[in-house]
């Protein structure tokens, strides 16, 4: 497996506040994972946490990355290891142009057939949520991650920009065997992806486990999130 989260407990720097309990999970290379939970469940503050962003603090567990415990490392030095994220709003950055970044980052072959339209517009300056999202794939494919997060990628997309963006994941990512990790609220994107595993999180836990992502959508289409505290669908890591 690239990526093992083994019984993590985080906890807010500053104050004694317990985020996430006993996290455990995995994902290989090549692997779609889906972790879905409504608004606050704690679904970003993991993404953080795999990530090294020092206001969460690991309280107890540990995240391996290739085999190797990666606590103590920075966030620079995990995406130097190959962990790349793209987070739900991603920032505007006025007077770089998104051509140049790419060039910079990736000059033997920057990912450019995605992003033609908008490559001499300043960074997410003016672009719509969908080119926003896409733009960010664009930036993150550039970094050539073993593991990317993607926090809510499918958020404010309408079904063709939906299916768009799904697309790009599987052809530049999933094909290409880099491990993805995707972060929904309503999980309508899984269609497309037809993740491996998919995790549901309530309240800083991982609180239902499965393979099949069709019976978990079909069981918050269903019930909401209020039945998953009470889910029976079978653990499967």
């Amino acid at each position: 497996m690239l990526l093992r989260v083994k019984k993590l407990t985080v906890i807010l720097a500053d104050k004694n506040q317990t985020l996430l309990s006993d996290i455990d999970f995995s994902v290989s290379a090549g692997q779609c994972v889906a972790l879905l939970g409504p608004n606050g469940s704690g679904k970003t503050v993991l993404a953080h946490t795999i990530m090294g962003d020092p206001r969460y603090i690991i309280k107890q567990g540990q995240i391996y990355f290739a085999g190797t415990v990666i606590n103590h490392l920075s966030p620079e030095q995990r995406v130097k290891r190959g962990i790349a994220v793209a987070w739900q709003n991603p920032p505007v950055v006025p007077g770089v142009k998104l051509g140049q970044l790419l060039a910079k980052v990736d000059s033997k072959k920057p990912t450019l057939s995605l992003v033609v339209p908008f490559l001499h517009r300043d960074i997410n300056v003016g672009l719509s949520g969908g080119e926003k999202k896409i733009s960010e794939l664009a930036q993150l494919l550039s970094l050539r991650p073993k593991l990317v997060i993607l926090d809510e990628i499918d958020s404010g997309l309408d079904f063709k920009k939906l299916k768009e963006v799904g697309k790009i994941i599987k052809e530049n990512l999933l094909k290409k065997k880099v491990a993805v990790i995707i972060i929904t609220h309503n999980g309508e994107i899984l269609r497309y992806l037809k993740p491996e595993k998919t995790f549901i999180m309530i309240k800083g836990k991982i609180v239902c486990k499965g393979k099949n992502y069709r019976t978990i959508l079909a069981t918050l289409k269903k019930y909401g999130y209020k039945k998953c505290v009470q889910c029976s669908i079978s653990p499967d890591r």
